[in-house]
């Protein structure tokens, strides 16, 4: 997110262990963090990660985080696929809140993908505007409190294709837009009143990565469809249509090379909270989460990954160089070849869990419009 600072773990690690050594103290922290950096465990064996954050924004003033992250194979079996947990639960001095879960899980013999994110907050959205033209900085800040939940329950058809039901719940309530200038007119935007949004739809997904945290060698690509629907107690009717479709390439022993194209198409009546929203850690780093926001997005990024760098005295060291473009629009008369914005930088990385190829990630994003720094475990896609 831009204006936030991640990346005080691998210092505290750091420090946690430079004063166990000091202090020669024995016991579980010791343990603990030996277990994390030295990796000791058997390859089979499930590992659980937990670790403070600390982060700070204007919007939000200083923000205190835990974070958790729990990865294993189905039956302790490594044929199957990495399957990973993770947790997030943060509060900020603005009396902000926020809990997230994120999950992908394989069963035994990968016969089902469960695929799913879960968010409770209490959390300011900074709104720019509706579409591809709007100003640099936001116009006004939203308070409220969401909960949104996202599952995708897929059941393998064929070799790595996989076929099942999707459902999304958004609820946005207790919406207040709050000008960033004192008496500043504001067009106040679909939904900004709050709203309650239900879609169920279809996913189909092929998907032959072996390591979703960090994918080697492998295709992703999936394509679905959410309806939203005042039958099923939505307020708006409209319908929401998802293509996101990743390759990764080896050039060489320890050189990844990925893509992705994402696309988010929307038609009816869309809440603003609910249009595609442009940027974040993942897709467009460098851009504010929603910095760009309108029915429909063409999005594509490309990174090269260099796993570890051969350095000779270690190798636990990475490193990553990425770019991506991206455009929002209202319709297909709205979309112009040249109002793509762009997106640059590159990254550190640092292999946590040794045996399953896990590395965490500090990336420094540039954009036309400023810097973003993100730190994160596991890559971007």
């Amino acid at each position: 997110m831009k204006g936030k600072v991640y990346g005080l773990f691998l210092v505290g690690m750091f420090l946690c262990c430079s004063l166990v050594h000091e202090v020669r103290a024995q016991g579980f922290v010791k343990r603990y963090i030996s277990g994390i950096l030295n990796d000791t465990s058997d390859i089979s064996r499930p590992q659980f990660l937990m670790y403070p954050t600390l982060a700070y924004a204007p919007e939000t003033s200083w923000e205190i985080g835990f974070s958790t992250l729990y990865v294993y194979y189905a039956e302790r079996d490594t044929t199957n696929r990495l399957s990973e947990i993770n947790g997030f639960t943060f509060f900020t001095l603005e009396n902000q809140y926020g809990l997230w879960f994120d999950h992908a899980a394989y069963s035994p013999g990968n016969e089902w993908f469960f695929l799913g994110r879960l968010r409770i907050q209490s959390f300011p959205l900074l709104y720019h505007g509706i579409g591809k033209d709007t100003p640099q900085e936001y116009i006004a800040r939203v308070d409220a409190n969401q909960f949104w939940i996202k599952e995708r329950v897929l059941r393998q058809i064929k070799n790595n294709l996989f076929f099942g039901l999707e459902m999304d719940l958004q609820r946005l309530s207790q919406v207040s837009f709050v000008p960033s200038r004192e008496n500043q007119p504001i067009e106040l935007p679909l939904g900004y009143e709050g709203s309650t949004n239900l879609g169920f739809g279809l996913g189909l997904v092929y998907d032959n990565r072996h390591n979703v945290l960090n994918v080697r060698k492998g295709l992703f690509s999936e394509l679905a469809v959410f309806r939203y629907n005042p039958f099923w107690q939505s307020n708006y009717h409209f319908t929401s249509v998802i293509t996101d479709s990743r390759i990764f390439t080896p050039l060489g022993n320890n050189t990844v090379f990925a893509a992705q194209i994402l696309g988010h198409f929307n038609r009816g009546q869309v809440p603003f909270n609910q249009l595609s929203l442009m940027g974040g850690e993942s897709l467009m780093r460098g851009y504010y989460t929603g910095r760009y926001r309108d029915k429909n997005q063409l999005s594509a990024q490309a990174e090269i990954r260099f796993l570890p760098f051969q350095l000779g005295f270690t190798d636990r060291i990475g490193g990553a160089i990425f770019a991506g473009t991206g455009q929002v629009f209202p319709d297909l008369k709205g979309f112009s070849l040249n109002k793509f914005v762009w997106s640059a930088g590159g990254g550190l990385r640092f292999l946590l869990f040794p045996k399953k190829d896990i590395y965490t990630r500090l990336d420094l994003a540039f954009t036309q419009e400023g810097t973003g720094i993100y730190f994160f475990i596991g890559e971007a896609f």
